[in-house]
């Protein structure tokens, strides 16, 4: 076994677009996918840099913000905000655009984001040629996408990842959630909903503020 392989901490991060499931079985393939390229693209874009696009997986973006690259937590939050924002703004365009009335295109107003952060430990490895992250905490992150936080739009922070970013949970209004996965055990979570910000300008927003 190789001792080249050495652990790091930092920031992991999925944004995953609700609804994509529906959205995509029940319209034109072409369209809903060029839909959801688009939207995700965005989000891309506006997280790397500073964060290091892991995988584009299907309906989400997975990303990492290493210690060593976002030594200052507190800078993380703006980011979110801005990625949500940026989400909306595509979303609002793509809504506006009459030229096609397909089933695609008429629902595009019932996808939303939702961001879930983890911070942990993890190490780079290259499988088939191909790079990736992997550990305990990798599965974490993924595993909480299935929680029981109801809404299409929110974050959720695990209780570590709050620790990093130093927001307040109770000055932010966020609702603490426990969740429990087989052999991960109890993980405290912190959420805040976003659909009443998709309306406002969410970089203001005090749930985010540092």
């Amino acid at each position: 076994m190789s001792d080249d392989i050495k652990s790091e901490a930092g920031f992991l991060i999925l944004a995953d677009i609700s609804g994509f499931t529906a959205f995509i079985a029940g319209t034109e393939l072409e369209h809903g996918a060029q839909v959801t390229g688009v939207l995700l693209e965005a989000v891309m874009h506006r997280l790397a840099p500073p964060l290091e696009i892991q995988e584009l997986e299907g309906d989400a973006v997975f990303a990492i913000g290493p210690d060593g690259v976002l030594p200052d937590g507190s800078a993380l939050p703006a980011l979110l905000a801005d990625a949500f924002a940026v989400f909306k703004e595509e979303q609002r365009k793509l809504a506006s655009d009459e030229s096609c009335a397909c089933r695609a295109c008429s629902d595009i107003p019932n996808l939303n984001l939702k961001l879930v952060v983890h911070h942990g430990r993890f190490v780079r490895q290259t499988v088939g040629g191909r790079a990736r992250v992997a550990g305990p905490d990798v599965i974490l992150v993924h595993r909480l996408l299935k929680n029981p936080v109801n809404g299409s739009a929110y974050l959720l922070l695990t209780a570590s990842a709050l620790e990093r970013v130093g927001v307040d949970p109770v000055s932010s209004g966020m609702q603490q959630y426990f969740v429990s996965y087989p052999h991960l055990g109890e993980v405290p979570c912190f959420v805040a909903d976003l659909e009443p910000l998709a309306r406002v300008d969410f970089a203001a927003a005090s749930v985010l503020a540092a």
